[in-house]
């Protein structure tokens, strides 16, 4: 046989092992600088799978730096960023592939800085398996916590415990254990299917791919043979789940569904179920780009079509019958916040689940979790890198899956309806029952009717600025317009609303949301009731004054920015509360030391610095559509 023939023989046979070798992903994780990115290059390079050239880099990089005592430096195989290198921390998620006679792996190097906790979840979110570190050194930290907390969160089953740096504490066995059953005792809640734990010397390469003679007291794995030998979870494929991405329309003849199998397996004629609408139909075809094929299985991209045309979108999630899925507007989670900004309960934000995307707000903080000692700790808002529990509200009902069932359907993010940034990722534990319970009930006599009585067009007129801007008088004067022009109105006050239904809530961020969302919801009641309603409160947050907009949804909405500079609002100060609050007497007290958020693109705009009251409330009455 000719050299050639032996090296593609050769080829085909290393492509035939490769391909039967079974696949495990796993994260590194923990504290910073506990040595999760040296860990790994250290296996890397044990397990010869670095090329020449790499290694002769990373030999010339290793030179000059103060941590490795002349050493190589094996964390930078992985922290390939600029910044990375310069501060000696991961900040992005570094993904490598390595491969030994027994398993492929794919690993996350993940960042230890609280900063980056965010970053951290998103690896956890596909690991199978997790190697969270310890430094010997420091001990058990919050931050191990912190991760080993959000490992189980995501569903991940198995826990192998890295105690690194084992070689700076003289290898002491007695550090080891103490450590062990600190860690132990903090995840006996948490759920994990198992918890390993290995002494180990990242740097000097000890119990990383072989024994070390320098630890006689341990016999148990390294941690290669351990990573080589755990059994991440069961064969069970577990239940069919299939959110729709899209729908596949090239032509009259055809209509697919198109997405991602996020759970078991489906063949051809298999009876399906939309989870929404509870309609039922079977698998036609099973289409791919490379053709047809008779089944598939959790991960594979396909586009399905049925027997019969049902009213299925972009969302919609396809399960067998009696595997059914969660379908509420109302649900409890457990919420990991990631945002600089706090968590406050009734903000507005975007949901997304899967390829489900709707507003959804906080009902209700249940409690925060002490990372330290799992306690549950009354909170009113959640601060960067905090848990929480907290009910939820959709503005449509979503489809889930609660509690454990199945990582990816319970799992979702809350994205920031302004900036659009990513605030927090969450898990449902389980759907709030009276949500499925109620729903909105029509009557006869409706808006439009009650307007038409009226002559009006309803509309909600919603005045925001500083206090002593001239918000009150300006629309007092507004109202008084009207009602000479025969309007049906109705005039909301601030300091109306605090002495009676909002005399409960405070003047703290958490409290101010509540406040403007009564306010809006009473608004909104008003208004359909035929009324042109006008409301006068600092409302100092974007946020919420965009949610009083989606409250009044439907219904005419006209944002009226009474613009007054700070000094001429502490010149008037009619009520002395400027005077007050410079003194330290009134906290949290807007324009002082609470902010107000200006609007960006009001509907209308009043300059209350330079003309009278009179003039601006006209302009305000030339401009609304109430006919």
């Amino acid at each position: 046989m000719s050299s050639a023939a032996d090296a593609q023989l050769d080829l085909q046979q290393f492509i035939e092992q490769e391909s039967s070798k079974s696949m495990l992903r796993f994260i590194t994780c923990g504290s910073v600088d506990d040595g999760k990115s040296t860990l790994i290059g250290r296996l890397l390079y044990d397990s010869q799978l670095l090329y020449d050239d790499q290694l002769e880099e990373l030999k010339r990089d290793s030179k000059g730096r103060a941590s490795t005592d002349g050493e190589i430096d094996f964390s930078l195989l992985v922290d390939g960023l600029a910044a990375e290198r310069e501060q000696g921390i991961t900040i992005d998620v570094a993904y490598r592939f390595f491969s030994t006679s027994k398993r492929k792996f794919i690993v996350a190097d993940t960042p230890g800085h609280e900063q980056y906790t965010r970053n951290m979840a998103t690896g956890a979110s596909t690991a199978e398996a997790a190697v969270l570190l310890i430094d010997a050194r420091l001990g058990v930290s919050t931050q191990t916590r912190r991760h080993a907390y959000i490992l189980s969160l995501v569903g991940t089953k198995h826990v192998i415990l890295a105690v690194n740096k084992i070689d700076l504490m003289n290898y002491s066995a007695q550090v080891f254990e103490d450590i062990c059953t600190t860690f132990e005792a903090f995840a006996e809640s948490l759920g994990f299917s198992s918890v390993q734990a290995i002494p180990v010397s990242a740097l000097k390469g000890d119990n990383v791919t072989r024994g070390s003679d320098n630890m006689p007291w341990y016999t148990g794995q390294t941690l290669l043979s351990c990573l080589e030998e755990l059994e991440p979870g069961s064969n069970d494929p577990g239940q069919f789940r299939f959110p729709v991405q899209w729908v596949n329309r090239p032509n009259l003849d055809f209509r697919g569904y198109s997405g991602t199998l996020a759970g078991g397996e489906i063949a051809v004629g298999d009876e399906i179920m939309v989870a929404a609408s509870l309609k039922r139909s079977r698998i036609k075809r099973i289409v791919t780009m490379d053709g047809d094929l008779p089944a598939a299985v959790a991960g594979d991209a396909v586009t399905l079509t049925l027997e019969d045309e049902l009213d299925i979108s972009q969302g919609d999630v396809l399960h067998r019958p009696g595997e059914p899925q969660e379908h509420s507007d109302q649900f409890q989670a457990h919420l990991v916040w990631m945002h600089e900004d706090p968590m406050l309960p009734e903000r507005s934000y975007l949901l997304k689940i899967g390829t489900q995307t709707t507003s959804v707000q906080i009902t209700d903080l249940k409690y925060a979790i002490n990372i330290n000692t799992t306690e549950h700790l009354p909170a009113n808002k959640v601060e960067l890198n905090e848990i929480a529990v907290c009910n939820f509200a959709t503005a449509h009902a979503i489809t889930f899956d609660s509690y454990k069932t199945n990582a990816e359907t319970r799992a979702f993010i809350l994205v920031d309806r302004i900036s659009n940034a990513t605030v927090a990722a969450g898990m449902i534990d389980f759907g709030l029952r009276r949500g499925q319970n109620l729903s909105w009930q029509a009557f006869e006599i409706n808006r439009e009717l009650r307007a038409n009585l009226k002559d009006q067009k309803p509309v909600i007129v919603w005045f925001t600025g500083l206090s002593a801007s001239g918000k009150s008088t300006i629309a007092d004067i507004v109202e008084q317009k009207l009602v000479a022009q025969k309007r049906h109105t109705y005039l909301l006050d601030g300091d109306n609303f605090r002495h009676g239904l909002n005399k409960d809530l405070g003047f703290t961020d958490a409290d101010r949301v509540e406040n403007i969302r009564r306010v809006a919801e009473v608004a909104r009641i008003l208004a359909d009731s035929g009324l042109i309603v006008l409301t006068a409160f600092i409302s100092p947050f974007r946020h919420e004054r965009r949610m009083a907009r989606e409250i009044a949804g439907d219904i005419g909405f006209v944002e009226v920015f009474v613009d007054a500079p700070l000094e001429v609002c502490e010149a008037r100060d009619p009520k002395g509360l400027y005077a007050k609050a410079r003194r330290g007497e009134i906290p949290n007290f807007t324009g002082i030391d609470s902010a107000y958020e200006a609007p960006e693109r009001a509907d209308i705009h009043l300059d209350a610095g330079h003309r009278t009251a009179e003039d601006l409330a006209d302009d305000v009455v030339r401009k609304l559509d109430i006919h």
